[in-house]
């Protein structure tokens, strides 16, 4: 059985259609929205395409309408970036959201699978890297062969006992400062972190072409280009 992981596409169309694995089951580890210029697309590919998916805290602030505040990094991002997730998603797609489940479990060839977005503690907000110690205080009591998760946009996989956590990072907005689209294959017991080049100058051009401020845009771009953010990106912005 050949599974494909995917988590935080954030509404890069561009990115998410670059990737070509044959798969049999695909798991979305949340994060379908914001951020991106094309959110109607990413959440149509999952309706179609995804066997199991859960709920990212992108998500679960579109589909409830709620919005952001804050003027530093990537909460500026969302904030600038929300009412065009709400123009843009059509009634289908905002059901999809909001029924996507907080967590899933289920069982593929034996093996036992659990999906968060964060951590099993904290299933929308909590962030871990790549941290053994911490991993293994989260997964106490968690009876899994397999807990996959996202929202952190780093890809790691690590072995705790018996239980493997596995990050595919983000499809979409990669922040480990490589900008390829990043995602994971499982493929029987083996596990593959894989990246792949996709076209980010249209990306790009799309949001240039949305009504966005210039500051936002900037942001963008060198958040598509690098990988990441600049560091002056993530203070607050002078009154």
């Amino acid at each position: 059985m050949r599974i494909l992981v995917v988590s935080d596409i954030h509404a890069n169309w561009p990115a998410l259609a670059a990737i070509n694995e044959r798969y049999d089951i695909c798991l979305c580890l949340g994060d379908l929205v914001d951020y991106g210029p094309d959110p109607a697309p990413c959440v149509r590919w999952a309706m179609a395409n995804v066997k199991y998916g859960i709920r990212g805290n992108h998500d679960h602030g579109v589909a409830q309408g709620v919005p952001v505040v804050g003027d530093a990094g990537y909460r500026y991002l969302t904030r600038v970036t929300r009412p065009l997730m709400w123009e843009a998603l059509g009634p289908e797609e905002r059901r999809y959201l909001l029924r996507l489940p907080l967590t899933r479990r289920f069982t593929i060839d034996g093996k036992k699978f659990l999906l968060v977005h964060g951590t099993p503690r904290d299933p929308l907000d909590e962030y871990v890297m790549k941290d053994p110690e911490t991993w293994a205080k989260r997964l106490q009591d968690v009876d899994a062969d397999y807990v996959c998760v996202g929202h952190t946009h780093v890809q790691f996989h690590l072995k705790i006992n018996n239980t493997i956590v596995l990050n595919p990072g983000s499809v979409g907005q990669p922040r480990d400062g490589d900008p390829r689209a990043a995602y994971a294959i499982i493929d029987g017991d083996r596990i593959e972190l894989k990246r792949i080049d996709y076209p980010i100058a249209d990306t790009l051009a799309h949001i240039d072409s949305l009504r966005l401020p210039d500051r936002a845009k900037e942001m963008f771009r060198a958040s598509y280009t690098q990988g990441r953010l600049r560091p002056h990106d993530k203070l607050e912005q002078p009154a």
